[in-house]
């Protein structure tokens, strides 16, 4: 059976990775089952980062290889945190430590000013070295306070206004069908073929 990795040692984004690609004729694994691989996010933008994360692991598994950069883009602070997200407050920040910091920096910020944007740019890569790039976004705003339990990340402040619900707020099966990352993985599904 095929082997595809799964770039990361997020065990919450795994988890999400998985539910999303669903029942596959393929093994999926994560970074955890390769301790040794360290990969350094030296890119500018996702679609930089998600590739370099994506050409590393494969190199070093010989696997074929899918990684995501994601982030968190408020327009107000001209796209902050952006390719900074998960270090927001500092390399080892929390994620309460990351909403701490963007809520302190939109504080007196109405919220229909709040507006904020989840990016996913996805690689793939393949031993051969054929790479493929998608992208999801997901529109809301940056709640006023931390709502819900659901989820991780920026998720308890991310507002769907539509539903008037954080990410938090919402089942783990309703978010992996609307997220930025479950767009960008369902465009790139049409390369997964090449597992089968």
């Amino acid at each position: 059976m095929n082997t595809l990795v799964i770039a990361t040692k997020n065990h919450g984004k795994f988890l999400e990775f998985k539910e999303m690609l669903g029942p596959a004729s393929f093994s999926i694994v994560s970074l955890i089952d390769f301790h040794h691989i360290e990969i350094q996010e030296t890119g500018s933008t996702f679609d930089e980062n998600a590739l370099i994360k994506a050409t590393t692991v494969c190199r070093e598994t010989g696997l074929p290889t899918l990684a995501d950069d994601s982030g968190l883009e408020v327009h107000i602070l001209n796209g902050e945190p952006g390719v900074l997200t998960a270090r927001y407050a500092g390399e080892h920040a929390t994620d309460e430590d990351n909403i701490n910091k963007l809520l302190e920096r939109l504080e007196g910020v109405p919220l229909d000013k709040r507006r904020a944007q989840f990016v996913c740019s996805l690689a793939l890569v393949f031993p051969d070295g054929q790479a493929f790039f998608e992208r999801g976004i997901l529109e809301g705003l940056i709640a006023l306070s931390p709502r819900g339990t659901e989820g991780f990340g920026y998720d308890p402040i991310f507002l769907l206004p539509e539903q008037n619900k954080t990410l938090a707020e919402i089942s783990i099966g309703e978010k992996n069908r609307i997220s930025h990352r479950a767009r960008a993985l369902e465009k790139i599904k049409k390369h997964l073929f090449r597992l089968i």
